[in-house]
């Protein structure tokens, strides 16, 4: 660790300090960076970054599930979803929370982003429990956990930034997800089952027979979205990226031409903000790859790994230590400045101690999401304590057990690397 790079990091702590985002303090600490050590390479490292951007096929795939996430909920394409949801599961016991579940992990299906769950569908769902007599600060704290399911479940745009970071298969990433994706489900309907009891939360909307096959047939053109998504991918009719089109045209196809929600004012609006959530994420993937590089140069990912390989060499404790420091670093950090400026800086010891890329890109980004919802500064707590009007500190009281849930499921992945592996090593 020379002077130089000690520099590099003082003037991000700078950055951070003084508030400035995440892409903008990247950028400033290695412009400083190169100017004070190698002013005369500037150009030609800019070429370089500008070069392995614009030429990287998978970074396509992240704007196309940005503006299908838009497109859906602009769209009030998620109200006929939640109302087939309501069908399936309303007549449990705390059914509408029941139903929000399922329905962030059908959601997931077609955004990919946590952050567009709790936003769209996650107001819907929030006003509907608190009029069925639901406590505010649950009803918050459960979608704000379900939510987590979006990037987990394919597609993932955390999962996308990763495989650009790593090399490793978009698409036996989104398959690791599958599994995970679903157990997490599985044990938040648990927990809401077990709370539904023990507060007496009612039962969802009961709907006839009849009532139930008309919304089933309302939802049928939107949850085919999921089919034609995963099942291109799949079934190796189209790549990540070319499924991403296909879905986003299908999206907007069924909002204009079926549903009818959706005219040219609001597709211009869906455009005009899918524009400018991509030109941050492209803001956000140049200015890391420009830290990346000059990490790369002076090996501080080298220097990492001989520090860990001095203290141990079991990839199973250096796993525990990961997931700790990560989870941490979620506790005070943004998932976006995790996943870019700390990822590629161990990536090399990963691959050192022969973890499988999959594996490991799947437990970081759970680890990431976890994050999302972790006290004090999770942003779907703040999210969610928004829409649901209520305080943050009632918010993080209820959902302290949930996140528990999704720990104790993530050493389960950690350690048993055949739950996220069994569809990746079973489907080519």
């Amino acid at each position: 660790m020379n002077w130089a790079i000690l520099f590099l990091f003082a003037m991000m702590a700078l950055c951070f300090v003084i508030r400035m985002p995440i892409s903008f303090s990247m950028l400033i600490a290695s412009i400083s960076y190169i100017l004070v050590t190698r002013p005369g390479d500037l150009g030609e490292v800019f070429s370089v970054i500008t070069g392995n951007m614009f030429s990287n096929y998978t970074m396509l795939a992240a704007p196309l599930f940005i503006f299908m996430a838009n497109v859906m909920n602009e769209s009030e394409v998620t109200d006929k979803m939640f109302a087939f949801c309501n069908g399936l599961l309303g007549k449990l016991k705390g059914g509408t929370a029941q139903v929000n579940v399922l329905i962030s992990l059908i959601f997931s299906g077609m955004t990919g982003s946590a952050i567009a769950d709790a936003s769209g569908i996650g107001t819907m769902e929030i006003e509907q429990m608190k009029k069925e007599g639901y406590d505010a600060e649950f009803s918050c704290a459960i979608t704000a956990a379900s939510a987590t399911v979006g990037p987990i479940f394919p597609p993932s745009i955390p999962m996308i930034i990763y495989a650009m970071l790593s090399g490793a298969s978009i698409g036996k990433l989104f398959m690791g997800g599958m599994v995970p994706g679903v157990l997490l489900s599985i044990l938040l309907a648990i927990y809401v089952g077990f709370i539904s009891y023990k507060r007496n939360y009612p039962a969802g909307v009961v709907m006839t027979k009849k009532e139930f096959g008309i919304a089933t047939l309302k939802a049928l053109p939107a949850l085919l979205t999921v089919i034609i998504l995963l099942g291109g991918i799949y079934t190796g009719v189209c790549t990540p990226t070319e499924a991403g089109a296909l879905a986003s045209a299908y999206a907007i196809l069924i909002s204009t031409l079926i549903y009818r929600t959706m005219g040219p004012k609001k597709l211009w609006k869906v455009i005009k903000q899918s524009a400018a959530n991509t030109a941050t994420l492209a803001l956000l993937t140049g200015t890391s790859m420009l830290f990346s590089y000059i990490i790369s140069r002076e090996q501080v990912s080298q220097a990492i790994a001989q520090a860990v390989l001095g203290i141990t060499d079991n990839k199973y404790i250096f796993l525990l230590v990961v997931n700790i420091v990560f989870l941490l670093l979620g506790c005070i950090m943004d998932v976006s400045t995790i996943q870019l400026v700390f990822v590629p800086m161990i990536l090399p010891l990963v691959k050192l101690m022969g973890i499988d890329l999959v594996h490991f890109g799947v437990i970081i980004c759970f680890n990431m999401m976890i994050g999302l919802s972790t006290p004090p500064f999770g942003m779907l707590l703040f999210i969610v304590a928004g829409i649901g009007k209520t305080k943050i500190a009632g918010v993080i009281r209820e959902i302290i057990p949930m996140v528990a849930i999704m720990i104790g499921l993530l050493l389960l992945l950690t350690y048993i690397p055949q739950i996220v592996m069994f569809i990746p090593n079973h489907v080519r």
